[in-house]
Formats: structure tokens, sequence, C-alpha cells
């Protein structure tokens, strides 16, 4: 449900509106060093503030709540917390029978009922890639020397995403985009063949991010139009390197000691200025209503840090598993 990995487990926990959101991990490694101080960088990459971002003001500071004692991890569940500093759910209370087209909202109610969470998409909102992002930045101290990087290389069909993104708020609408992302300095052998590959794992905890609605690896779907002379990658070394990279760094499942590459596509954010079709659920027939709160233009512009955290949990845990790294860490 909400906890992926076999040894480096990782749940997310809260509602976008609750009183806070956070991640449990299992499974970290004892002696590594870290501070609150680790997660900055990567928790300001996630914030919004930027031209088509959410008006939401959060300040996103950590509580290590256990796991960690005098700078290193214990081996222990370690718990990390943030508060919703900036909730207000009060928009969504007039919206409560109707559910946002693209959301989660209708599906959400017929599962849970009225006891669902409506507040801003309670615990389906993008809010708790916060959370992902935290075990990200665990995972990635976990997988060194290795390096886990992502970046935007398309907004609305665009290389430059000004221009892709300018489109959309010119018109009050919103636009999605493709987030790429690569590993360097993998071992050879990460996954198992078939249901565990490295690609299915890695697209089974990528398409836990909200707004993904597509993974592919290396070529892709690029393959597809390719022959099998041009999409063979022909080996360059006697070490494994090989001199195309179309699989993506993942042959049979495994990884083959290339980069790894792998890309996502993300979709526009379903809520705009625009009247929307909905159902009315009190009355039991459709209506037309324009939705307001605090919602991204982009989800895109935000998401490059979350796929790489998820990128590296997943890396962190086919690591454990593997015996590529020691239940205590050194130095």
């Amino acid at each position: 449900m909400n906890t992926t990995g076999r040894i480096f487990r990782v749940s997310v926990l809260g509602e976008s509106h609750g009183e806070c959101v956070g991640t449990l991990i299992h499974g970290c490694p004892a002696g590594l060093r870290l501070a609150e101080k680790d997660f900055t960088e990567d928790i300001a990459r996630r914030k919004p503030g930027a031209p088509g971002t959410s008006a939401r003001r959060e300040s996103d500071a950590p509580r290590i709540m256990s796991g960690v004692f005098e700078g290193r991890t214990t081996g222990a569940p370690m718990l990390i917390l943030f508060d919703n500093d900036d909730a207000d759910g009060s928009a969504y209370d007039k919206i409560r029978n109707l559910p946002r087209p693209g959301h989660a909202d209708f599906v959400a109610k017929a599962k849970y009922g009225e006891y669902n969470d409506h507040r801003g998409g309670g615990h389906f909102s993008g809010r708790l890639t916060l959370p992902l992002v935290a075990a990200g930045v665990v995972a990635k101290k976990v997988v060194r020397p290795a390096k886990v990087e992502a970046r935007l290389v398309e907004v609305g069909g665009r290389a430059d995403p000004e221009k892709g993104l300018k489109r959309a708020l010119d018109d009050g609408d919103s636009v999605g985009g493709i987030v790429e992302c690569r590993a360097k300095g993998l071992p050879i052998g990460l996954g198992e063949p078939f249901f565990d590959s490295a690609e299915s794992v890695l697209s089974h905890a990528l398409f836990a991010i909200p707004a993904i609605k597509g993974v592919e690896f290396g070529a892709g779907f690029g393959a597809a139009r390719m022959l099998g002379s041009e999409c063979a990658d022909g080996f360059a070394s006697a070490g494994g390197k090989t001199r195309t990279n179309h699989a993506g760094g993942i042959h049979g499942g495994l990884t083959n000691g290339n980069e790894l590459v792998l890309r996502v596509a993300v979709k526009p954010t379903s809520t705009t200025k625009k009247p929307m079709r909905t159902i009315d659920l009190a009355k039991g027939k459709l209506a037309t209503a324009t939705f307001a709160g605090r919602h991204d233009a982009c989800i895109a512009l935000r998401l490059p840090v979350v796929v790489e955290a998820v990128t590296a949990v997943v890396l962190a845990d086919l690591m454990l598993i593997n015996q590529e790294r020691p239940r205590i860490a050194k130095g």
C-alpha cells in the first residue's frame, strides 16, 4: 500500500492538509552520517516559488524522530516528519461533493466512503512527494559512490521550459513535461530476472509519484522503430561497456555497468482556472464547476528531485539485496 522495498523499506504517511507528512525508513545501514541540514538542498529543489508553481508556502523543516544518534544512523527504523504549517483545507469544503476531474477524489470516495480526507487530495496529494525526497536523501548516501541525477528535459512538448510553460500560463491552463534521470557508477547485476527486474521495481516505484503516466528506459518506445542491428548495444570494452546505450543500462533485468537512463512522462495538473465537467454527488447528476485552491500549472517543474529520490531508494534496496553495501557503513 504505502511501502516499497525489501530491505531498504520506505513508507510514506500523512495528508495534504493534515498535521504532518513523513517517511518511515527500515533497513538503513548503521553508521551513515546524517543531520537535518543534509536535507536542505534537495528539499529546496522541490519547493514552489518559480512561475507556474503553487502559492503554498511551507517551511518543510525535517524532524528526525528516530534512527539517528550522535549524527549517525543507528540501523533502527528512521522516522522523519514534516509539519504542515501552511495547510488550509477550507477551499475544499465547498467541493466536498464535487470530485475534481483528473484527481483521485471520485475513486477515493468510492473506496473509502465518507471517511476519505477530501482536503487537497488527502493522502493522494503531491504533498507526499516531500517525504519521498527525504527518503531519497538517505538513499543517495547508501548508493555512494554511485550518483543519481535527474533533470527536466521538456515542458509542453518544448525543450525550453519557459516557452512551454508560457503558453499554458497565458491561457490559464496547465502543462506536462518529461523528466530524465541518470545513474552513474552502478555495479553490474542489480535486479533479478522477470518480476523483480531492475526495470520492474524502478517502474513500480516511479509510478507511485503523483502525475507520472509513463516510464521508459534508454531508447524506450523509440526502440520499436529501430532495426535490431541499430538497437543492439555492441560492446566497446572487455569490462562490458557498450558503444551505444539504447538499453538504458539494463539487460535481462540486470544493470549492466553502463549508465542507467530513464525518463518519466508527467501529465498536466488536472485543476486549472477553466470550468470543468464534474458530478454533483449530493444530487447524483452531472455539473459544471470551477475549482479553486493552490496548484502548480506545471507539476513537472518540481519533480526532477522526486524522480531522483525514488530512483535512489530503489537502487539502495537493490544494492543491499545484492550485498553490495555492508549493514554497518565504514567511515
